[in-house]
């Protein structure tokens, strides 16, 4: 195994069988160039690069950021694709290894970021914060910080956004934020609180998260739908209609998103369930 490129004394990349990966250890670089023999017994860990557009953010990245902030996110990374039994885009640990030397280097002033969304995090993805708060407790036992719970959401949010294709983080809060303002609306118009625990409340916000996505990414429904089974859900349902109708209305306003009959009925159905059956 002979060095490609030095990156730094930590870091430098290799090719083998023409495809190029980066190959971290302590002291790895330390005095070498291209050519020279790599200590392999100091290997700690290797990731292959798949594109150019990846291999040029990894070089910035690794040049500034040191060792044991690299192989923090690994093991968070490496716990979350244990945990969720998923794979993840590679570009996680680019976006969680900079995420956590900004949030370390932040304490040491003693800046610390409110996590607006915490409290949505918590419900809407409840395994990716489970391992929020496994990395939030590794970084401040390894690196001796004190961050706080708000760590954990964005350490969920980076996993989450890991997950999903084509989405990004950005798209992850608005999706977020448009659960909570549809779930404001049903509250309002029924002056009622939904109970967490039950299955109809899941299964609603279940519903709302994947609604909201679409409504993010701007993806229209297609209606397939019977005109009489939605005459008939809207008839028996009125109550709940009525409020699909100001979240139609809302839609159309704040989001230039426009509701179909389809996505009414079903929206119309998680309301009654969730508002009457808990």
């Amino acid at each position: 195994m002979f060095v490609n490129k030095v990156i730094n004394n930590n870091v430098v990349s290799i090719i083998e069988n023409n495809i190029e990966k980066i190959v971290m250890g302590r002291g790895l670089g330390f005095k070498k160039k291209t050519g020279d023999q790599i200590d392999e017994s100091k290997i700690e860990k290797v990731f292959v690069i798949h594109d150019d557009s990846m291999a040029h953010k990894f070089m910035e990245l690794v040049e500034d950021i040191p060792l044991d902030h690299m192989l923090a996110a690994d093991k968070i990374i490496s716990y979350a694709k244990e945990t969720l039994g998923k794979k993840l885009s590679d570009l996680l640990y680019i976006s969680l290894t900079d995420h956590i030397y900004a949030a370390i280097q932040r304490s040491k002033e003693g800046i610390f970021i409110k996590n607006a969304l915490l409290w949505d995090i918590k419900r809407f993805y409840p395994d990716a914060f489970r391992i929020g708060i496994y990395g939030l407790d590794y970084i401040n036992s390894k690196f001796n910080t004190k961050l706080p719970e708000d760590e954990a959401g964005f350490i969920a949010l980076h996993i989450v956004n890991a997950e999903e294709e084509g989405g990004s983080f950005q798209d992850l809060i608005e999706i977020s934020t448009l659960v909570r303002e549809i779930e404001n609306i049903v509250k309002y118009e029924f002056n009622k609180e939904f109970d967490e625990d039950s299955v109809y409340y899941f299964r609603f916000l279940t519903h709302l998260k994947f609604f909201a996505k679409r409504v993010v990414e701007k993806k229209t429904y297609d209606d397939n739908i019977e005109e009489d089974l939605f005459d008939l859900i809207r008839n028996k349902y009125k109550n709940s209609y009525k409020c699909v109708n100001k979240i139609r209305d809302f839609l159309l306003k704040s989001y230039d998103y426009n509701l179909s009959d389809e996505e009414k009925m079903y929206l119309t159905i998680h309301i009654e369930r969730v508002i009457y059956k808990n």
